[in-house]
């Protein structure tokens, strides 16, 4: 054995002698200190917020469900139902509050980490996988620390990456039936993600037991354990919503962002915001302070490197699989990951949202490319591996100055923000949120216009419609008119109303179409002929302001 690997003369034989990292008890050791470490960092994060709404989605999905209703009968959704089920189970068991989702992130970084290691240190020493998985925890989760569905399926594509993987080592039916049904969890959390991963191991698994290598082949049990896991979760989720009598709903929901989100939310590859002013502030003061504020950023500028990189080392894994020898074990390995980072780089410019969040919500996976580069076995240039410790050594202090400006802000926040759902830290107030805490009770029907989803939760209210999101774009003008048309009939007695949304919306959606904002525009026309105004509230922390609105024949001060 060398390097980590090992000719045997069959798939059996080597899952029977190769030394898996997994055994080694040092190995272990490092993985436990990585998820401890991991935990207790994510911790300075776990209740510091930015109020933004994108939070809101899922978190009021899953209340919606707790209450009794069905994702796609009772209100929209554009995602396929993982992460609207699975946090509804965890508010089931732990408690409706947002403190939940945020502990469930904690333990995903945590994760991240370990699995980083645990794939890497396949083909990396121990030292620089234990690099990359404290990198994965400084630089992703905080990036953007906030309960979305992307999280939970990125974690489940790095689950199923990793059972492929240990299912490439010993060709056993139980890993393949698990790297099966992961793959089916991601997909069941966002369809997009499912899909590229999903393409990419498939690539990966024809390349590997395509090569032409007797000791590598795929027997029918083994491929009837991957068919299995895969279509057993899609088989519940299909019957399930069949019995609830919305199964044609939830296929139209699958495929509407298909038509509808790429239009409105089209960005350039790396792409991430900001603005003129931010530029100007970055490249104004001593070069001193230049410098160490672009070298603070170079990891927003390294991590959308790193899938393109995924592309030359498949084509390395390739050439190792053709050659003699002891290293096509490790061309397998290159090949399988490699393809999986390209499916999953392939799906996310499918969606036309590749920028910068988009890529960090898949950085952990995609750092396995930056260990490679720091240490990985098999690399070809000598010339390379003599600038390796300075390459790593800049890179580790870049990731780490980055990771203090993440850091900043939680470490600097001293305003407690005592919401119905849980109580958080934030940078200041936030005059919105505490003004409708303080005069609208829980439990009132609600109507926040046009995208802050993230009020109906911490506030407890309830929204009327079965749109939680209405957003210029990304709700057609048909979807407009039915919300009003529920509001209308429901008579719903407060409105919450963002005055300057249309101002902010380039910032963030630059080359949406103008025929867009038409819709939006006529809500607004009907909330002030039906509603008045009764208070103007102030978010500091979005940089915004809203108005409360009440029915015209109600009183300011209620009852509602």
């Amino acid at each position: 054995m060398k390097n980590g690997w090992l000719k045997t003369p069959s798939c059996r034989a080597r899952g029977k002698f190769l030394k898996m990292r997994e055994r080694s008890s040092g190995d272990l050791a490092v993985a436990v200190v990585l998820f401890a470490g991991s935990c207790l960092y994510l911790l300075r994060f776990y209740s510091y917020t930015t109020l933004f709404g994108d939070e809101g989605i899922v978190l009021q999905g899953a209340q919606r469900i707790l209450q009794g209703q069905v994702l796609y009968r009772d209100f929209f959704a554009f995602i396929t139902p993982g992460s609207y089920y699975g946090m509804a189970l965890l508010f089931r068991v732990f408690g409706s509050s947002i403190l939940v989702a945020r502990a469930a992130l904690v333990i995903y970084g945590a994760l991240f980490s370990v699995l980083t290691y645990l794939i890497s240190r396949r083909v990396c020493s121990r030292w620089i996988s234990s690099i990359a998985a404290s990198l994965v925890t400084i630089a992703c989760l905080p990036y953007y620390f906030i309960a979305v569905h992307n999280w939970d399926s990125t974690l489940w594509a790095y689950l199923a990456l990793y059972f492929a993987i240990r299912f490439l080592e010993s060709c056993h039916w139980t890993w393949a039936a698990l790297m099966g049904s992961f793959a089916a969890f991601t997909c069941l959390s966002e369809q997009s993600k499912g899909g590229g991963l999903v393409l990419g191991i498939a690539l990966g698994l024809v390349l590997v037991f395509g090569n032409r290598d007797p000791r590598m082949t795929l027997k029918s049990r083994r491929w009837g354990a991957l068919v299995a896991g895969f279509a057993w979760p899609f088989v519940a989720t299909i019957v399930y919503f069949g019995l609830k009598h919305s199964l044609v709903q939830m296929l139209a929901a699958w495929f509407w962002p298909f038509q509808h989100y790429s239009a409105a939310n089209r960005a350039f590859y790396g792409q991430f915001e900001l603005t003129a002013g931010g530029v100007q502030a970055l490249l104004s003061g001593p070069w001193a302070q230049r410098l160490i504020t672009v070298f603070a950023f170079a990891p927003c500028f390294l991590v959308p490197v790193l899938p393109v990189l995924a592309v030359g080392t498949l084509a390395f894994g390739i050439h190792l699989l053709r050659r003699q020898g002891e290293a096509p074990e490790g061309g397998r390995y290159y090949v399988l990951v490699s393809a999986t980072l390209v499916g999953l780089l392939l799906a996310t410019l499918a969606t036309g949202r590749p920028d910068l969040i988009h890529l960090m919500f898949e950085a952990p996976m995609f750092l396995l490319v930056l260990a490679w580069g720091m240490g990985g076995r098999h690399l070809p240039s000598p010339r390379f591996k003599s600038l390796a410790p300075i390459t790593t050594s800049l890179i580790v202090v870049s990731f780490a100055t980055f990771g203090i400006a993440l850091l900043w802000a939680p470490l600097n926040a001293r305003h407690r923000l005592e919401t119905r759902r849980g109580v958080l830290i934030t940078r200041g107030s936030d005059g919105a949120l505490e003004g409708l805490l303080a005069q609208v009770p829980a439990g009132t029907h609600t109507f926040v216009y046009p995208n802050e989803p993230l009020y109906y939760y911490l506030t407890a209210t309830e929204n009327p419609t079965a749109f939680d999101v209405l957003s210029p774009g990304l709700t057609t003008p048909e979807q407009f008119k039915i919300a009003f048309d529920e509001i209308q009939s429901d008579r719903t007695p407060v409105v919450i109303l963002e005055t300057d949304y249309l101002e902010k919306l380039p910032e963030s959606r630059w080359n949406m179409p103008l025929s867009f904002l038409a819709s939006r525009d006529l809500g607004a026309e009907y909330i002030f002929a039906e509603y008045k105004i009764c208070r103007t509230l102030r978010s500091a922390l979005q940089h915004s302001t809203f108005v409360l609105l009440v029915r015209r024949d109600l009183t300011c001060g209620g009852p509602y």
